[in-house]
């Protein structure tokens, strides 16, 4: 029997056979033959499913007379998680570029393993997490500051060449076609019939800002309204083709360029969603595991909420810890269909 246990022991037990890394530090696994307790993702033997009991942690585990396995460390877990807390907070608050040596050594780790840690954590490098935060300040800045250069600095950046090197791989446009709302950046766009309905295509040369049903020329101006839109194009059209593929024939993966940007706990959701296999589903709480933030569950949710890319990132393989499949922005009969010709059960 499951003592203090927050996930529902199915889950659990699941999580256990996969040896999924992402639940690490939500439960641990404890093996009445043995005496040991495991964290999730442990490489040893697996026992058979009535010889394990699930706690909410080792000092659950240890109370009820388990001693912790001494190949996974599952106690460590805990550890690792404060550090890599730790770390994004530095980020957080530094007002200068903080190095990887730097970081792990304010949270005691060897750089090369907390590089590591902090990528499983979160789903993006140290590096990366900081510029994802940077650029998101400029972005916000640059709606609010009188001049470009004034929003780079306050943003956090030393120079602006930095900032606009990292400008061209995540604000997808100019920092002052930012500042005005989008204007100089192209869309194109075009509906395309699928099986499901009309589905809303747009792109930039970048690749797609906004894929959704039942959304026309209108909604796309209102979300770009300094932006030029324009209708149709040869390249759009192949790249359409490529998008409608994945509705009808979601087994035939299809890598489509994409032009949109979140917080760094966005994207990580985001990136979450596109690694779930065809035919399978994560629950919000997984995905925010993943994400780095295991309690964050319903900033998962809101994640999925906010995905403009529906079908490429596939929010619609998102579902509640229960089983049931929580809400989705074009129909719960659509996330049905989809499921259903995905495989999902």
């Amino acid at each position: 029997m499951s003592m203090n246990l927050h996930l529902d022991p199915a889950i659990a037990w699941t999580a256990f056979e996969r040896r999924d890394r992402s639940f690490d530090g939500q439960f641990v696994g404890a093996v009445k033959t043995t005496g040991i307790y495991c964290k999730p993702s442990c490489p040893a033997r697996h026992p058979r499913r009535e010889n394990v009991e699930f706690f909410a942690d080792g000092a659950a585990a240890l109370a009820a007379g388990y001693r912790a396995c001494l190949r996974c460390k599952p106690d460590e877990v805990g550890r690792d998680r404060v550090a890599v807390a730790r770390a994004i907070a530095l980020i957080d608050n530094a007002e200068d570029s903080l190095s990887l040596d730097e970081l792990a050594a304010w949270v005691g780790y060897a750089p090369h393993h907390f590089h590591r840690l902090f990528k499983r954590a979160t789903g993006v490098t140290p590096a990366a997490y900081a510029r994802g935060l940077r650029v998101n300040r400029a972005a916000k800045a640059l709606t609010k500051e009188r001049k470009v250069t004034d929003a780079i600095y306050d943003a956090g950046y030393a120079a602006p060449s930095r900032f606009y090197e990292d400008a061209r791989q995540r604000l997808g446009m100019t920092p002052s076609a930012w500042k005005r709302g989008g204007a100089g950046v192209t869309i194109r766009w075009t509906i395309a019939p699928t099986s499901l309905g009309p589905l809303l295509i747009a792109a930039t040369d970048k690749g797609l800002c906004r894929v959704s049903f039942d959304e026309g020329e209108e909604a796309l101006r209102e979300r770009f309204p300094a932006a030029d839109i324009q209708a149709g194009g040869q390249a759009l059209e192949t790249l359409a083709a490529r998008v409608v593929a994945d509705v009808e024939h979601p087994e035939r993966h299809h890598d489509l360029p994409m032009d949109v940007q979140g917080t760094a706990f966005q994207e990580a959701v985001w990136q979450a969603l596109r690694a779930i296999p065809i035919g399978e589903t994560r629950t919000y709480g997984e995905l925010a595991a993943i994400a780095g933030n295991p309690r964050a569950v319903r900033a998962a949710g809101t994640a999925c909420g906010a995905n403009h890319i529906a079908i490429a990132i596939p929010c619609h393989r998102a579902q509640r810890a229960d089983g049931t499949m929580g809400g989705y922005a074009y129909g719960i009969d659509r996330k049905l269909a989809l499921r259903k010709r995905e495989g999902v059960k």
